[in-house]
């Protein structure tokens, strides 16, 4: 065991802590829930049970020794280093949001209310921190890889994305682009493009070949096939093109398929404005896609290490 190893903790805001920082006091935020007709014990019981993980958590990397804690809004501007190893405390949300910013670090998943939360990223809770702890700075606990999509564009900025990659307007309007992939290559004026990892493959994506497949269903009357996920590592991203529209000047055959290492997606903005690309939902941590940007979609060089 190694307690030189550095452990960065990551922490989230509370439903409850977000209303108060928008409302400013305690009883602001309580009377606009109950102006809503919500229940606001339910966020006093949800801001309760973080504090306690929370303390419990912070106990056991006090005895650890060399620790720092920082907040999921830091992240984009945060170095970690080689030898760290990282835990989040939240939601599966909070621990993709995370995973993005690694370079193969072990990566906790720590539960903070297991009868609140599913946890398919969380296979931790709090109490059990000092014991996984030791494990996995010996490295002998086992890590399950997970595949990270990247963009890069031409103007060297990148992003990366553990559950998926949104290409598209900031705002709701049609996003026009070149897309080229596999050889092939055309003009298309669509709400967008989802680009999915294996881990967000049962998310976003499937919401939208679920829906286009219904719609083929009706029109084709034939039965509508079931989409699969991925496997986590799964070596390849799936992207699936929004609601395509076809005119005199964009097509509409390039609308869904695979990226691979052999085989990455490039686009090229034609938008003066209000084009973006962001990943796993956060949509205030963007890069600008405007007219004359190239981006290159592919596989990361490095996955992600959940510990389990």
């Amino acid at each position: 065991m190694s307690a030189d190893r550095k452990v960065v903790l990551i922490t989230r805001r509370t439903r409850l802590e977000e209303l108060v920082a928008r409302h400013h006091t305690l009883a602001q935020a309580k009377f606009y829930i109950e102006h809503l007709g919500a229940d606001f014990t339910d966020y006093l019981t949800e801001n309760a049970a973080y504090a306690q993980s929370l303390a419990v958590a912070c106990t056991a990397l006090q005895v650890w020794s060399r620790y720092q804690v920082i907040d999921r809004g830091d992240l984009p501007n945060f170095i970690f280093g080689a030898d760290d190893i990282v835990v989040a405390l939240g939601q599966d949300g909070l621990v993709a949001n995370t995973m993005k910013y690694l370079s193969g670090q072990p990566l906790i998943g720590l539960n903070p209310e297991r009868t609140r939360w599913d946890g398919v990223l969380l296979p931790f809770e709090p109490k059990d921190l000092a014991a996984v702890l030791p494990q996995v700075a010996a490295e002998d606990r086992s890590t399950k890889a997970v595949s990270l999509a990247q963009v890069t564009l031409s103007d060297g900025q990148t992003m990366r994305a553990a559950n998926d990659l949104f290409i598209g307007p900031r705002t709701h309007t049609s996003a026009l682009y070149e897309i080229e992939i596999g050889g092939r290559r055309e003009v298309q004026s669509s709400s967008g493009i989802i680009v999915s990892t294996g881990l967000g493959s049962t998310a976003w994506i499937k919401s939208v070949i679920t829906g286009a497949a219904s719609i083929a269903q009706r029109f084709q009357a034939t039965k509508a096939v079931a989409y699969p996920g991925q496997a986590w590592d799964a070596p390849q991203l799936m992207f699936a093109v929004r609601e395509p529209f076809p005119s005199r000047t964009t097509q509409t055959e390039l609308v869904f398929g695979q990226v691979t290492p052999q085989q990455t997606l490039k686009l090229r903005s034609r938008m003066p404005e209000n084009g973006v690309i962001f990943s796993d939902g956060i949509e205030a941590d963007f890069l600008r896609f405007a007219a004359g940007v190239e981006a290159i979609i592919g596989l990361a060089p490095t996955c992600g290490q959940l510990v389990v």
